[in-house]
């Protein structure tokens, strides 16, 4: 599965923000979504094995839990994809800018 698929599931989007600010416990996580979400301890952990093979995640058992972690490059392809999507909107937003105010200054000339 791809990046972009992957995170296309809340839960997992989710998972990914819960990570940004450093490693948890797969029982935190699992914790965590199950409140916000309703799902239960083995759903969460299916959502962290998607995000574990698709190499988003990287877990690390230590002592009798297993921490997980972001894996920074993983996500590139999310940046460059908004870098993209960012270039078109600005360009397409610029130029109704340009139309908006050539309206104006037509409107002020009549």
């Amino acid at each position: 599965m791809q990046v972009m698929d992957v995170l296309g599931d809340p839960v997992r989007r989710r998972l990914v923000e819960l990570l940004a600010d450093g490693e948890r416990s797969a029982g935190q996580l699992a914790t965590a979504v199950g409140a916000e979400f309703g799902i239960s301890q083995p759903a969460a952990s299916r959502h962290l094995r998607v995000l574990r093979e698709a190499g988003v995640v990287d877990s690390e058992p230590r002592g009798a839990v297993r921490l997980y972690s972001v894996r920074p490059e993983a996500l590139d392809e999310v940046e460059r994809w908004a870098h993209r999507v960012r270039r078109f909107w600005d360009g397409h937003l610029d130029a109704l800018e340009t139309e908006i105010a050539r309206g104006r200054r037509r409107r002020d000339d009549d």
